[in-house]
């Protein structure tokens, strides 16, 4: 897995080299837009158009002022009681730029692609740290910049390499794994959507030894698409042996198209529903929440896998 101790070494070149407390002590960042941020202090009240956001921030000590949501899904689980007393923003495609105004916050923590249109109105409220936030590369460079950000570099580059150091934990068991083939899914339409090897979810599956059906992405350098639309034919010929679904608010109704039976993933009862997070697992805690998840489900322990 020398991959994996790479990209550690390899953060040191796409961040600019941190300012930390010299001088004005002024701390200098890039984002993922390519933009420089200068802040006079490290940020203590920062606002999250992004679960990331709040998540980097609770995994680095730090409070933060305003979160948004999933719309009728609310704020994550696995977030919501340290959010309990947090202001709202709505949801995250679509936050409430006024509520941010009034929250002021000293940095906004954002996915890039949800705040190109209002970038430069939240940037008249506070810095705006727009990040991409969908490989695993993204996720540790975010993790590392976010902590420079908030005073707590340390901390961050600890997260990273501890994560670094369990997936090659369990990647080095790799007995009964090696071939498997795995597919993760999302829709409540009747043609699902399937995820790349790029996402992070499918990435750190084929880390861990399996073989994500939906394939490599046409524009790796670009993030997007993250996948795309599948029919059950096509599903159907690529056969794989295992199907992760994402959760959706409403009926799948791709599950419901006769082929669906076929699927040997259907015949073998290797159909497991994933929770939320792995939607948006960029930040610490999401992230070793799906290492778990992949480990208890998916890893050789079978008295704790519990099918769909």
């Amino acid at each position: 897995m020398l991959g994996l101790r790479n990209l550690v070494i390899a953060l040191v070149f796409v961040l600019i080299a941190p300012a930390g407390w010299a001088g004005n002590q002024n701390i200098e960042l890039m984002d993922d837009r390519g933009v420089t941020l200068r802040l006079s202090s490290v940020a203590a009240r920062p606002a999250a158009i992004s679960t990331f956001g709040a998540d980097v921030s609770l995994a680095l000590g730090v409070k933060p002022v305003a979160v948004t949501d999933y719309g009728l899904q609310g704020v994550p689980d696995y977030l919501a009681s340290q959010l309990a007393d947090v202001q709202g923003l709505g949801p995250r495609h679509q936050p409430n730029l006024e509520v941010l105004s009034e929250v002021a916050p000293d940095l906004v923590i954002a996915i890039r692609r949800y705040t190109e249109k209002d970038g430069s109105h939240i940037e008249s409220i506070a810095p705006l740290l727009a990040l991409d936030l969908i490989t695993l590369q993204d996720s540790l460079r975010a993790v590392e910049v976010t902590g420079r950000a908030l005073g707590a570099q340390e901390k961050a580059e600890a997260l990273n390499v501890e994560f670094l150091k369990r997936i090659e934990t369990l990647a080095a068991h790799e007995v009964g794994r090696s071939g498997k083939t795995i597919a993760l899914l999302t829709s409540g339409s009747e043609t699902p959507f399937i995820y790349y090897d790029h996402f992070l979810p499918t990435a750190l599956l084929e880390r861990l030894g399996f073989d994500n059906v939906g394939g490599e992405p046409p524009n790796p350098e670009h993030g997007i698409p993250l996948g795309y639309r599948i029919s059950l034919e096509a599903l159907l010929e690529l056969n794989p042996d295992t199907i992760l679904l994402l959760p959706t608010s409403r009926q799948r109704a791709f599950t419901m198209n006769p082929i669906w039976p076929y699927l040997k993933a259907v015949r073998d009862e290797r159909v497991f529903e994933v929770p939320h997070y792995w939607k948006e697992g960029a930040g610490p805690i999401a992230r070793d929440r799906i290492l778990g998840d992949i480990e208890r489900l998916l890893l050789p322990h079978p008295e704790s896998v519990v099918g769909e």
